[in-house]
Order: structure tokens, then sequence, then C-alpha cells
């Protein structure tokens, strides 16, 4: 029997719903914004630099002790978690006043105090100051490289109107998933760099394939108004835009569930943008061509005369037969 989501014929009239899909966006990235500038992001050891030591304990770990012993070392903020197994915990150490030399002197009177409660050190990390900022730099270039190669191609393979509508769209939901780490203050590190780079992935390929049925859409449908062939190519995509998402989330939401904590905010920022990608590539990338005034014209101008003889006939066909 085959599963079927969304029912066959779905006409929804999502570029009519823009007037509310619209300002939701704009509080949404309001919102986002402000908890940006007000709390700021809760840098992980990657941008912040510190010290990082993932041990593995003999036994269940007993974080309440661990986190009594490497609070007493006067080594100032410290975060102790268990992750995974109950054997493994992370603890995390700010970065001491000084050069290496300190930082190797800390981690050395940590692995003192830890003694025999260590069955196993897994992984010992420090970054300088000067590294975490220079993994800031990297990370906002990635991101606005990324964002503007895909205007690129999206220009080239389309309409300057779909490359706008593309960018308009990624900059929602970049913008709003950095809000969310904003207001959660959930850690922001270099996975959820990878994270937000994934997510402009994801979302820019379920735009794609909207804006490729809506260009297909457009050439057969000459008759339509444009805010039935915008609907009409919506509608027809929705089957595979849903089934897409949902076997993502599945995915993601056992990532978060069982991954430990080095992957879960990784997990979360990916499960809030393939929602918030779904969202912005039906109700906002699309309604978009609209105020940008795409035009029939161009999408034709490539095509030869047998072609545009085809569609012309396939004109008089309705949007109820297919």
């Amino acid at each position: 029997m085959r599963l079927s989501i969304v029912p066959a014929n779905t006409n929804f009239d999502f570029v009519g719903r823009r007037r509310l899909a619209y300002p939701l966006s704009a509080l949404l990235i309001i919102l986002s914004i402000g908890a940006f500038l007000v709390q700021g992001l809760n840098f992980g050891i990657d941008f912040r630099g510190g010290i990082l030591v993932e041990i593995k304990t003999e036994g269940p770990a007993n974080v309440a002790e661990l986190r009594a012993t490497v609070g007493g070392l006067g080594l100032g903020e410290v975060q102790v978690q268990e992750f995974g197994a109950p054997d493994d915990v992370l603890i995390r150490i700010q970065q001491q006043d000084g050069e290496e030399s300190e930082q190797l002197q800390a981690i050395n009177i940590l692995k003192d105090a830890l003694g025999e409660q260590v069955s196993e050190y897994r992984r010992t990390e420090f970054v300088g100051p000067t590294v975490g900022a220079e993994l800031i730099s990297s990370a906002i270039w990635a991101v606005v490289l990324a964002i503007g190669a895909i205007l690129i191609y999206i220009w080239f393979r389309f309409e300057w109107q779909f490359g706008v509508g593309a960018v308009v769209a990624l900059t929602h939901d970049v913008l709003t998933t950095i809000g969310l780490f904003a207001f959660t203050q959930l850690e922001f590190n270099l996975a959820t760099v990878a994270a937000i780079l994934t997510i402009a992935g994801y979302s820019i390929n379920d735009t794609v394939v909207i804006y490729d049925r809506v260009r297909e859409e457009l050439r057969r449908y000459k008759k339509l108004d444009m805010p039935a062939v915008l609907n009409l190519a919506v509608n027809r995509t929705l089957s595979r835009t849903f089934m897409t998402s949902i076997t993502t989330l599945i995915a993601l939401v056992a990532l978060a569930i069982f991954g430990g904590s080095i992957i879960r905010d990784f997990a979360y920022a990916m499960i809030w943008g393939v929602i918030i990608g779904t969202y912005s590539s039906v109700f906002i990338a699309v309604p978009v061509l609209l105020a940008l005034n795409l035009s029939r014209e161009s999408l034709s101008a490539g095509l030869d005369e047998s072609e545009e003889a085809e569609q012309d006939a396939s004109a008089e066909d309705t949007p109820a037969d297919k």
C-alpha cells in the first residue's frame, strides 16, 4: 500500500497566505536580532578559547563528585557534563591567564586532582583566543560566501528573481537559527556553524525543486494568472516536500536523543533548520516572486519554436486534469 501524507490534488492557497507569513517571518527575525543583541551567543570553547578534556571513568561517573573536585581547583569557570555512556564525562575549563605553559599547568593540576577516578583520557584540547577569533571570522565568511555562491548559481540557472527569492529565504533561515541559539543559550560552536551551512544546503535544495516546478508550470499554463500558477507548483511538490522533511526529522530526532552531548546541539540546530527551511521554501521563496514581478516572457526566451508550439497546445489543459 502506497503511503500518502498529502492528499492528491491538494489545492491550498499558499501564495494568499503570504499576508500572514510575511509578518510572522518579520517578527521572528526581529526577535532573533533582539535576542542576539541583548543576550548574545553562548560561544563554545571553539570560539572563546579554553581547555576541553574528555574522560572515561571506572564505572558510572559520579558527576556531582567530579564537579566538586574540579570546581575546587581554582581554575575559574568550569563545566562538568555527562554525555553518551554513563562513564563518559566532558570537562570544560575557561582559558587560564598566561601563555600555553599556564594552560598545560592547568591540565596537569586537573589530572592530579582526578587521580584514579579516571580510567582513560580520551581527548585533551586547548584553543587560544587568537584561534577562537580566527574561527569566528572564518565561520562568518563561510556563511556569507555560501549564500553568495547560491545567489549566483540560482541566478544563472533561472532568472534573477529566483536568485533574490532564494537568498531572502536563506537569510531568513540563518537569522532565525542564530536567534534560536541566542534565545535558548545553547552552545554555539563549530558544529553549529556546520549545521547552519547544512541548513542552507537543505533549504536551497527544497527551494530549487519548487522553483523548477514553478518554471515548468509557468511555461505550461500561460492562461492562468501568476498566483494560481505559483500555488499549482507548490501544491504539486507538496508531497515530496513533506516526505523529505519528515524522514529527515526522524533521523535528526534520533540523533538528538541518542547522539550524546557533542552532537546534540548540531541535531537541535538541524531540526529547527529543517522546519524553518521547509516553511520558508513554501511561504517565503515562492510568494516573493510575485513582489519581484517575475515575467513569463523571460522564462520562454530560450525555447525554440517547436517547443513553444507544443506548450501552447498544452496550455489548453486545466490544472485539474494532472
